[in-house]
Order: C-alpha cells, then structure tokens, then sequence
C-alpha cells in the first residue's frame, strides 16, 4: 500500500483509539471549572445552571434559585462580566474520586462600557461532585 495511503489509516486508527482511552478525571475537573468561567463571562444562564448540582448550595445557605436570580442581577446590573481567575487550583479527591475541590482567587469585575465600574476580590472554594461522567458544582465558599 503506498504511502499516502497509510497516513489517513494511521490518523484513523489513532483516532479512534484516543476515543476509547478512559477520560482522566481531573482534566475533566479542569475543563468543568473553566466551562464555568466562560459561561459565567458570555452570561449563559441556562448553561451554568446545567452545571449546578441539584443539591447545590452557597455558603451553606443559598441554593439554586438564589444563583439564578443572582446571575440575572448581576447579568442585568452590567454589560460586561469578567471573572478573572488567580492563582486557581483543582484536584479530584483521592479517597472519593467523585468528588472534586477548587480554591481560587478571583476578581469579579462588572462593565456598563469598557472600563469596569465595579470590582471585587473573593477567595472562593468550589466543591464538585462526579454524577453519570459530569462534574456538577455542589458547593460554593467564599470570603
């Protein structure tokens, strides 16, 4: 068989084989963490609370309700929404691998135009629960 014949059964094969190699959980936990981030920055509503774990809760006494009508004040109050993330760090548990731990430092910074008008610094430590292969955000700390 001729060489350029073999090269797209070769990216074929390996392809495939990539798909079937187990999902590492803590890329998993990363890649959840920065969904988050960028859903939080393009104003998806919907998206983040599909992230939320149905038992969600913030600071032991906010639930899920409470994050939506957050996110629709702050969505409403500014144009623009970063979150910035500092120094975050994620790891799976190693004694229960369906749970998983971040510890950032964050600004949340809010815009009318280009310039924030609004800024705050938060310590925040986010609890994550693996439910069917989907890391859902269940706990959220901050200070």
């Amino acid at each position: 068989m001729p060489l350029p014949r073999l090269i797209p059964a070769f990216l074929l094969i390996c392809a495939l084989l990539t798909g079937c190699t187990p999902s590492d959980p803590q890329a998993a936990l990363e890649e959840a963490v920065q969904r988050l981030q960028d859903n939080l920055e393009a104003k998806r509503n919907d998206e983040v609370l599909e992230q939320l774990h149905p038992q969600f809760s913030a600071q032991q006494q906010y639930d899920r309700e409470w994050a939506r009508r957050t996110m629709a004040l702050l969505f409403l109050r500014h144009k623009q929404v970063r979150v910035i993330a500092i120094g975050k760090s994620s790891e799976v548990n190693p004694t229960y691998s369906n749970k998983g731990h971040t510890r950032a430092e964050v600004a949340l910074t809010g815009a009318e135009g280009l310039i924030p008008d609004s800024a705050r610094h938060y310590s925040v430590t986010l609890e994550w629960w693996l439910e069917d292969g989907e890391w859902q955000l269940a706990r959220l700390d901050w200070q």
